[in-house]
C-alpha cells in the first residue's frame, strides 16, 4: 500500500478558515439587517464589502491551486470547496440585497429563525475547516449541518404557508417569498459545503 505524501504548507487551510470566517461576519450582518432598527442601506453596503473581502479569499484559493505542485488533497476538490464556501455568501448577500432593493419595512418574525440556522451553519462551518489539516472530528460537522438543514426545511415551509395564509397583499407575498426562498437557499448552500467536505475525509481517510 502506498503512502500519500502531504505537503507541509499550510496555506491551503489557512485560507479555508479565513473563507468560513466571511461566512460568520456575512451571518451577522444579516441578522442585523433583520433587526427593527437597521439601517438597510448601511448594512447592505457592508455586506457588499464583506462579500468583496470573500471573493478575494476564493481566488487567492484558486490562484494558489493553480501554482501549487503538491496540493493537500484533490484540485478539483479544492475548487468545488472554494466554490461552495463563496456560493454561500453570495446567497446571504443576495438576501440582503433583496430586503434593500425591494423597501420591505417589515418582515416576518419567522425569518429571524431562519437566520438563527444560518448563523449556526455558519459557526460550526468556520469552527470545522481549520480540523481539514488532519481530517479529525469532522462526522460531527457534516451530520450537525445536516440536521440544520432539516430544520430550515422545516422552517421554510412554514414561512411559506404563513405567507399565502391571507395575511399579506399580493406584491408583499411576492417580495417576502423571493426572500424566503434565497434563506433557504443559504442552508442548502451550507449542506452542500458540508457533503464536499464528507467527500474529501473519506477520499483521504
Amino acid at each position: 500500500m502506498g503512502l500519500k505524501f502531504r505537503p507541509t504548507d499550510t496555506t491551503f487551510y489557512d485560507l479555508f478558515s479565513e473563507a468560513a470566517q466571511h461566512l460568520v461576519g456575512g451571518a451577522e450582518l444579516l441578522a442585523e439587517m433583520l433587526s427593527e432598527t437597521a439601517d438597510h442601506q448601511d448594512v447592505a453596503r457592508r455586506m457588499r464589502e464583506a462579500e468583496h473581502q470573500a471573493d478575494e479569499t476564493t481566488h487567492a484559493i484558486v490562484r494558489r491551486v493553480n501554482t501549487t505542485f503538491v496540493t493537500p488533497f484533490d484540485r478539483e476538490d479544492i475548487y468545488n470547496l472554494a466554490s461552495g464556501i463563496d456560493d454561500v455568501m453570495d446567497m446571504m448577500d443576495e438576501v440582503v440585497d433583496l430586503i434593500l432593493l425591494y423597501e420591505v419595512k417589515i418582515l416576518p418574525a419567522e425569518l429571524s429563525t431562519q437566520v438563527e440556522v444560518i448563523q449556526r451553519c455558519a459557526e460550526i462551518t468556520a469552527a470545522a475547516m481549520p480540523n481539514l489539516r488532519s481530517m479529525q472530528s469532522l462526522e460531527e460537522y457534516w451530520i450537525e449541518i445536516n440536521r440544520l438543514e432539516n430544520v430550515g426545511d422545516k422552517n421554510h415551509r412554514r414561512m411559506l404557508a404563513h405567507l399565502f395564509s391571507g395575511e399579506y397583499k399580493a406584491m408583499e407575498v411576492l417580495k417576502l417569498k423571493d426572500i424566503v426562498e434565497s434563506l433557504e437557499g443559504a442552508i442548502d448552500a451550507f449542506e452542500k459545503v458540508a457533503n464536499i467536505v464528507e467527500q474529501i475525509a473519506v477520499k483521504e481517510s
